[in-house]
């Protein structure tokens, strides 16, 4: 290496090297291509695109011109990046669905709400929209500032005029590095509304302003839930709205009824979704809907969701904003440029700094236009005193022998500048005349009064105020049209209206299927004592009503899932079926997953501290929280109970806490403890030992000790009984228990421990599907160390798989009869 190669090496913290250099990087896509400018609301290629379409003449009353020129003059002269970075922010500038008010006029394919591309750039056209021609209005008066190109061959400007406030009109989506900005759309007449009243008043506060501008305006319409979002976003700069398809269920006769979507959230690939729900009715996780179709066209969009009869239109769409793009959140990031400077701004900042940008706009113009009448004064100052002294000037340019001894001659005798010398030099005869000379005069007296309005504007900052609102009036009054999404009461402040729903006794029927429903209590209190009570509930010959609670439309109805899961709803969220309807499935009604069922159900009037929720799970575990600790769940459920790999929740039941507890394994045996025993915790708790289980132990079942009950057991091969709950006596949590069943291989393992008063029926279901319906006061009553006597008699490999209690026919209105009069 010679000493000249070695004298340019210089050695350097390479740590130090990267940390520098990626910084620079980072600011150079923060700065130059990623964040928009506070005072114009664009990106450098948005407003490099502008001004190139501008200073080609392609604007908003001449002829299109084809794309590929435009995106030519912008790589070529502005935007040292890929033709298709340009023409794909250009199309995005053109097309109605993506910019609340375009600034790109485009003619041809544009591309689609269905994500279709647009045409290539050599089969598109474009050229300036009327609105965007607003952004540049006055830019040849001197009111921006100018930087050079990437080359410095050409000047480009740093930031536009923009005389309306962009930024929020049209918002702005961009990711830098390491943050990144996404600011919605919003209507022009409120912005500009919120513009007006800031520039009266400066100390107006956010909630103040929103009285102008009531949120985001999409252009694909749409609904907005609930403003506490958009209150948020306005005060830190930072929120999330959430936004719904404006949807219409209609009646197609014969009971039929269907889903009707007219428009969509912003940024939704119409394809994407009738695909997606397409696929969701495949898979069967959206149940009831019989056709789908598309029928936009150009007057308009239009999905149809054609239902069967026995869904609930409302519980469907309920699922289908659950599962699909008809309900997306819009998550607001109010990040951009403040003199060169990333910073996250409030709506106040906004239209703060968008003002003292159009002041300083205002003023520019201003002094240019001054400049420019002093320098026109000037000269018709000198012209007046030409006119005034005319048969001595005409003498003296005569006498002279050249023009510069004319001009030089004029300045000494006259007092005149150069400039105005040879005005009177260039001055054509015809100005001598009597009608020119009153035009001169004219002028100059009218250049005279406009120098001392802009002298008194620059001199008075309320004047400048002034000039801005009389121009941002005049362009809402040009290019104002109507809010397009609607703001409607949801969300988190969403409350329901209870005062609207009238309070009543309803039964509730969640079947061993999944099928729930609400009837009213009168369907029942009307029928005399003895009648059949449920017939025609509507079940199917292989399912039956498991679970059946009386309540009221506004209880609060609490379903707790063998994942430990916990949802809730209110009793008049329930839908309403007639008796022979079969109702729901459960899974459009709740957001339960593949594999999850609901085992419990608990109707809730108040979620008081003095009453508690006990758990049992498989592996023997129990816990009791305080029934308090449910009163906040949310619409996608709440962790109940943590609990282990490969445990499930068995069973829960609503307490006083001072019930005992009775807890019945697979093995055949069960403890008695008080619940007090199980100390009260957390709702997010795993629990403690409530019985301790041999190596291939499971619990099969938890009830609640009432007075004069016995225990009824039934084992997997089909045999069962009744033993007296006074023969178990009562031992401290965690215990092996007592024997409950002599467990032998004719009989086979427990599968079902349950609380029975005698007055109930009992279903057995087998694993191959064959169901049996016994009461249960026909089971014999016997003591804890038998094995039982044959419910059922099973065929070949055969097993009992499911036993549930279900209410008696007959007696299930003697019931909520009883219940009714408490």
């Amino acid at each position: 290496m010679s000493e000249n190669q070695q004298a340019r090496i210089r050695e350097i913290n390479i740590s130090q090297e990267m940390r520098t250099s990626f910084l620079d990087y980072a600011m150079s896509v923060i700065v130059s291509r990623a964040l928009p400018d506070v005072r114009d609301g664009l990106k450098p290629v948005h407003r490099r695109i502008l001004y190139a379409m501008n200073d080609l003449g392609i604007v908003a009353e001449k002829p299109h011109k084809k794309s590929a020129r435009i995106v030519g003059e912008v790589i070529g002269k502005y935007h040292p990046h890929g033709d298709s970075a340009v023409y794909d922010t250009m199309v995005r500038m053109a097309q109605d669905f993506n910019q609340r008010y375009m600034l790109v006029d485009g003619h041809g394919n544009f591309g689609s709400v269905d994500g279709d591309a647009a045409a290539a750039m050599r089969y598109t056209e474009a050229r300036m929209s009327k609105i965007s021609m607003e952004l540049l209005r006055d830019i040849s008066k001197n009111t921006i500032s100018y930087q050079d190109n990437y080359d410095g061959s050409e000047r480009e400007p740093i930031v536009l005029p923009a005389r309306f406030p962009n930024l929020l009109v049209n918002g702005a989506t961009g990711i830098a590095v390491g943050m990144a900005t996404n600011i919605p759309p919003h209507q022009l007449g409120e912005v500009i509304d919120g513009v007006l009243a800031l520039s009266k008043n400066p100390d107006l506060t956010i909630p103040e302003l929103m009285e102008y501008i009531q949120g985001p305006d999409f252009p694909t319409a749409g609904q907005i839930l609930g403003k506490s979002g958009i209150r948020r976003a306005y005060e830190t700069g930072r929120g999330t709205v959430i936004i719904r398809a404006k949807v219409e269920i209609e009646d197609r006769g014969n009971g039929k009824q269907s889903i009707i979507v007219n428009e969509l959230p912003y940024q939704v690939n119409k394809a994407k979704l009738i695909e997606k729900i397409a696929e969701l009715v495949r898979e069967k996780k959206i149940d009831g809907i019989t056709d789908l179709r598309d029928e936009s066209d150009r007057n308009g969009m239009r999905i149809v969701m054609e239902i069967r009869r026995d869904a609930n239109a409302n519980v469907l769409l309920n699922n289908l904003y659950k599962h699909t793009a008809l309900q997306t959140s819009f998550g607001i990031n109010m990040l951009s440029l403040v003199d060169g400077e990333p910073k996250v701004l409030n709506l106040k900042q906004c239209l703060y700094y968008y003002l003292e940008h159009q002041k300083v706009v205002i003023r520019r113009r201003t002094a240019y236009e001054l400049e420019k009448a002093e320098a026109r004064a000037h000269i018709l100052e000198g012209l007046r005193i030409a006119l005034d002294h005319l048969d001595e000037v005409i003498a003296l340019i005569r006498s002279s022998r050249t023009t510069e001894m004319a001009r030089q001659g004029l300045m000494e005798r006259f007092g005149l500048s150069e400039k105005q010398a040879q005005a009177i030099l260039d001055m054509r005869l015809q100005r001598l005349t009597g009608l020119e000379r009153e035009k001169i005069e004219q002028e100059y007296a009218e250049l005279v009064k406009l120098i001392a309005e802009l002298r008194a504007i620059l001199a008075d900052e309320e004047k400048v105020l002034e000039i801005i609102r009389e121009e941002l009036t005049e362009i809402k009054e040009r290019f104002n049209d109507k809010r397009r999404t609607e703001i409607v009461p949801g969300g988190l402040e969403f409350i329901e209206d209870e005062d609207l729903i009238p309070e009543q006794n309803v039964v509730i029927t969640l079947t061993h299927n999944g099928y729930v429903k609400r009837l009213p209590a009168s369907t029942y209190k009307s029928q005399n004592r003895g009648g059949r009570g449920v017939q025609g509930m509507g079940t199917n010959e292989d399912d039956f009503v498991e679970h059946l609670l009386t309540t009221s439309t506004h209880d609060h109805i609490l379903f707790f899932t063998n994942k430990g899961k916990v949802y809730r709803t209110k009793g008049y969220e329930i839908p309403e079926y007639s008796r022979t309807a079969k109702g729901i499935p459960i899974v459009n009604l709740l957001g339960v997953d593949k594999g999850e069922w609901v085992n419990a159900i608990i109707p809730i009037r108040e979620f008081t501290d003095d009453d508690y929720l006990f758990f049992a799970t498989k592996q023997g575990l129990a816990k009791r929280t305080p029934l308090s600790s449910f009163a906040n769940i949310r619409n996608n459920g709440l962790i109940a109970i943590t609990l282990r790999e490969e445990d499930e929740l068995i069973s829960v039941r609503l307490t006083t806490g001072e019930k005992d507890i009775i807890i019945g394994t697979s093995n055949g045996m069960l403890i008695r403890f008080h619940e007090q025993d199980v100390r009260s915790m957390g709702r997010s708790a795993t629990g403690v030992k409530g019985i301790t289980l041999d190596e291939d132990d499971l619990v099969v079942g938890m009830e609640i000790v009432e007075e004069n009950t016995d225990v009824l057991i039934v084992t997997k091969n089909g045999y069962g009984k009744r033993t007296s709950i006074e023969e178990y006596r009562i031992q401290s949590r965690g215990g092996k228990g007592l024997k409950t069943c002599n467990i032998t291989d004719k009989n086979g393992k427990l599968v079902a421990v349950k609380s029975v008063k005698g007055e109930e029926d009992i279903m057995l279901i087998t694993a191959a599907g064959v169901l049996i319906r016994m009461p249960v006061d026909q089971i014999s009553q016997m003591g804890r160390n038998t094995q039982g006597v044959r419910l059922i008699r099973l065929e070949g490999e055969q097993e009992v798989a499911t036993v549930a209690k279900a209410q008696r026919e007959d007696e299930i209105e003697d019931e909520i009869e009883d219940e009714i009069e408490e």
